[in-house]
């Protein structure tokens, strides 16, 4: 690495000790864990103890989780599944203007089918109002999704309260839980969901692994499969397991759930430090998103807009010595400001002068305070040009 890693909800590396997990899969037991032979065998074993470990971790039972390539494959199948299996009920589906890309555009596709979206807006923190959501029910509606926390403000919804609502309905509810697992708890009973997506790159996993939670427990969540075949994952999702992705994010998962507590305390207090140099030396700078003591927010996340500096010239100017983003890394190639950030009642302006830093297991406060001296550096230099041009 040449610079400063400041993008940890974006992508995070590999553990090392993910790695040494994967390895023994990755040079022996290569063999298919469909076959029934002695090559077979071994990984049959890691990739069902890999599911029971998973299954715990998340206060699931082991036949409820689906392993797939990632996050967005897991919200695809969560949705699509749900809406062709339940369209008989009904095509009505709720949702809130700032989720991911991978929940939008898979709406935006079953609108295409007959689906009817309501999309719900946000406050300026980026929190749903469950009585808004209460109201937007109808009797054709059949599934809400509402993501568990926000991967650029890092807003935390009230997951609870609005799983409550649903019940209360009978309305199948489903969350993108890929920034939150691993940061803060987000246990699938506590929470109260049906459907639970997990990427693995998001928690110091290899990237193309994820999981979806899906309740088997009455009432049983019925999806109908996207990827048909083989018949693999119970039949919810055909193709070869990818065994040491699922042994490695087993153990990501595993790491991130021991370490918990302690890591949320010790980013929250690097991120802390970082906005309190930088608000200190320039001026001009807003918190985007809930306030840092709040619990509503993921404590390794800070998205900031720095006056009168364009974000983009900003991540130009800072790309060699610094990694941050100024939206969800799946979207970087879209010149639009970030739609997250407009639904929160930010201008034109404000939010394409936004940066979002996410902190992670391996900073340092070296780090943070070099980063921070970048980051001065830059806005002054780019705020200087500006008044000159």
């Amino acid at each position: 690495m040449t610079g400063i890693y400041l993008d940890y909800n974006a992508s995070t590396p590999i553990d090392p000790q993910v790695a040494d997990a994967m390895r023994p899969l990755l040079d022996d037991a290569f063999g298919n864990p469909s076959s029934a032979h002695w090559a077979g065998r071994p990984p049959k074993a890691a990739h069902e103890r890999a599911r029971t470990q998973v299954a715990g971790l998340l206060g699931a039972a082991p036949e409820e989780i689906v392993f797939t390539s990632g996050g967005s494959e897991a919200n695809n199948l969560a949705l699509k599944g749900s809406f062709f299996a339940l369209r008989e009920k009904g095509n009505h589906v709720i949702t809130q203007l700032t989720e991911h890309p991978a929940i939008l555009q898979p709406l935006a596709f079953l609108e295409r089918l007959g689906a009817e979206v309501t999309r719900l807006p946000v406050d300026t923190a980026g929190r749903v109002d469950p009585a808004a959501l209460r109201r937007a029910i109808t009797p054709r509606t059949i599934l809400i999704t509402i993501m568990h926390a926000n991967n650029e403000t890092g807003t935390v919804q009230a997951i609870e309260d609005i799983s409550a609502i649903a019940r209360e309905h009978g309305i199948r509810f489903h969350t993108d839980a890929a920034q939150s697992v691993g940061k803060i708890p987000a246990m699938v009973q506590l929470l109260g969901v049906d459907l639970l997506s997990v990427a693995g790159h998001k928690l110091y996993a290899p990237k193309g692994i994820g999981a979806l939670f899906v309740r088997r427990r009455a009432p049983v969540v019925k999806l109908e499969p996207l990827i048909f075949g083989g018949g693999q994952e119970n039949g919810f999702r055909s193709g070869t397991a990818n065994v040491p992705g699922i042994v490695g994010f087993s153990r990501a998962l595993e790491l991130c759930i021991e370490g918990l507590p302690r890591e949320a305390t010790r980013s929250s207090s690097l991120r802390d430090r970082l906005f309190e140099k930088l608000t200190t030396a320039l001026k001009d700078v807003t918190l985007n998103g809930p306030p840092l003591d709040q619990k509503w927010r993921l404590p390794n996340n800070l998205n900031l807009s720095f006056g009168y500096v364009e974000g983009q010239a900003l991540l130009l100017d800072m790309q060699d010595s610094l990694a941050v983003s100024s939206g969800s890394a799946c979207t970087s190639a879209n010149p639009e400001p970030s739609h997250v950030l407009r639904a929160l009642g930010l201008s034109e302006d404000a939010a394409r002068s936004s940066l979002r830093f996410g902190l992670g297991r391996f900073n340092t406060q070296e780090e943070v305070d070099a980063a921070a001296e970048i980051i001065i550096a830059s806005v002054n230099r780019l705020r200087k040009l500006s008044s000159m041009a």
